[in-house]
């Protein structure tokens, strides 16, 4: 778990990073390609199926177009115009797609083949990020350069798709678990589908700073190779999941701070930044390096907490769903931790909860 190996950091991810300039861009570890993806065909249709039944069903999502595949894989690139050459029209539908991935992952044709089932699969798009300086607050201004996930650093698309077909069949089993005796959860009226896929996905890597391991926004996932935290499969698989749920957040109306800013904000003035007070409310014990738990840090706001309550959902589900060693019910702490659990559980997942009613 990220937690146990991180006794201080970091920034984890933002929702709306800052930019100057903006950037102009178009909208265990995994062994091989193989080992990233489901099986077959017809257990990600399965897997699809099962996770439509956890929270309302999504409307469809319009695929990209061959030329947003094209900015988002080759967003580093000034011209096109080699390749188009490279995969002209005469390639049709996916076989011109497939050389675009053959073309930005030139040189790694494990990096490609992995890359291009993330499309095939899921219909994630794996590209890069566009160069930027970003302002990252209290962490100060850090320069991002697009990187592609070749070669030594193939490892980060790797634990990626590796966390992707995790999510595949974790949601799957809150499906599964939804449809069986019950778990005691109410789903919100008119909630909205728990998104995890497709997304977008924009490689980069930060110069002379270790921070952001990852952003999100408008469904796209921005993954730095020098992030502090990506530094192992399970590292990776639970950062993926904090940012996504950012996405989800603001496809949710920004329901954090709404349904949460009154809890957050009474554990604020109660504890400031004092660890041991904020102790029993912190749903993860990632500490910021000089500053306080990640989950209350200043400058963070509530969207983290709520990230990190999200996180501490995915591991005690999917402990419990796997009959993994238990994880402290987070519930069961301060009447605080009960009622955000309750309202992200409803609003966000369904009101699925497989773990036991505290005591």
């Amino acid at each position: 778990m990220r937690a146990a190996f991180l006794a201080s950091l970091i920034l984890l991810g933002c929702s709306t990073p800052k930019t100057s300039p903006s950037p102009t861009t178009p909208p265990a570890d995994a062994s091989d390609a193989a080992a990233a993806v489901p099986a077959s065909d017809a257990a990600a249709a399965v897997a699809a199926s099962a996770v439509a039944t956890v929270t309302a069903a999504a409307p469809p999502i319009p695929e990209p177009s061959f030329d947003e595949l094209l900015a988002i894989l080759f967003a580093d690139k000034a011209s096109s115009a080699p390749i188009l050459a490279a995969c002209p029209a005469l390639l049709a539908g996916e076989a011109r797609i497939r050389c675009l991935y053959d073309e930005r992952y030139r040189g790694d044709a494990r990096a490609a083949s992995i890359a291009h089932e993330l499309w095939v699969k899921w219909r994630i798009v794996a590209g890069v990020e566009v160069a930027h300086t970003m302002d990252g607050g209290y962490r100060g201004m850090i320069r991002l350069e697009p990187a592609v996930p070749v070669g030594a650093d193939r490892k980060h698309l790797e634990w990626v798709a590796s966390a992707m077909a995790d999510f595949d069949v974790f949601f799957a089993e809150l499906a599964a678990y939804r449809a069986g005796p019950g778990d005691g959860g109410s789903p919100a009226s008119g909630a909205k589908a728990y998104r995890f896929r497709p997304i977008t996905l924009r490689f980069m890597r930060s110069i002379g700073a270790r921070t952001p391991a990852a952003y999100a926004h408008d469904w796209t996932v921005a993954y730095n190779f020098m992030g502090t935290l990506n530094i192992s499969a399970d590292a990776v698989r639970e950062t993926m999941f904090h940012e996504i749920f950012h996405l989800n957040d603001a496809a949710h109306g920004d329901w954090s701070p709404k349904a949460l800013g009154r809890i957050f904000d009474g554990v604020v003035r109660r504890c400031g930044v004092a660890i041991p007070c904020l102790s029993p409310y912190s749903p993860n014990d990632t500490l910021v390096r000089g500053g306080t738990y990640y989950s209350f840090q200043p400058g963070n706001g509530v969207g983290e907490y709520a990230a990190e309550l999200a996180l501490r959902y995915y591991r005690e589900q999917r402990a419990a769903l796997r009959r993994l060693p238990e994880v402290k019910p987070f519930k069961c702490g301060p009447p605080e931790n009960g009622r955000a659990w309750a309202l992200m559980r409803d609003e966000l997942f369904g009101g699925v909860d497989a773990v036991p009613a505290c005591p």
